[in-house]
C-alpha cells in the first residue's frame, strides 16, 4: 500500500515516526517532505509543489494529521478529488467545530483519533478489507 503523510511543519517528528511505522508494516511512503527545508524562492516552491502532487496521485491512502496548514489542506482536496481514501487523524478528537472543515465528514474521509497505533491499526485493517 502507497501512503502519502500531509501536515504541517510543525508535526514533522510526528510525520517521520508514523511514516517509519507504516514502513515498518511494508507499506511504501511516495514522497517524505519533511526532508525539505522551508522555500526560499518560487523555484524551490513549484519544485516542492510538483513533488507533492505527485506523491499524492501515487499514494493509495493518504494520511491527514492535524493540525495542518494550507498545504495539507490541498493536498487533502487532491485525494478527495481522485477518490483516494483520506485518513483524518487529530489525538484531541473531532469535537471543535471550529477547526473543523466540512470536507473532513465526507464519505471519502475516515477520522480517527486517539494513538498513533490505533491510527495503523485502523489503515490496515481497511487495506486489508478493500484488497
Amino acid at each position: 500500500m502507497n501512503f502519502y503523510i500531509a501536515s504541517s511543519f510543525q508535526n514533522k517528528q510526528h510525520v517521520q515516526t508514523l511514516a517509519a511505522e507504516m514502513k515498518r508494516h511494508g507499506c511504501k511512503h511516495t514522497y517524505d517532505w519533511t526532508k525539505n527545508e522551508k522555500a526560499a524562492t518560487f523555484n524551490e516552491l513549484a519544485s516542492i509543489g510538483e513533488a507533492e502532487l505527485e506523491a499524492v496521485k501515487k499514494a493509495d491512502i493518504l494520511i491527514v494529521l492535524l493540525p495542518g496548514g494550507k498545504g495539507t489542506h490541498i493536498e487533502l482536496g487532491i485525494a478527495l478529488g481522485r477518490d483516494i481514501p483520506v485518513y483524518l487523524f487529530n489525538q484531541k478528537g473531532f469535537q471543535n467545530t471550529k477547526e473543523a472543515s466540512a470536507f473532513y465528514h465526507t464519505s471519502g474521509v475516515t477520522r480517527v483519533e486517539g494513538s498513533d497505533e490505533q491510527l495503523v491499526q485502523t489503515i490496515l485493517e481497511r487495506g486489508q478489507a478493500r484488497a
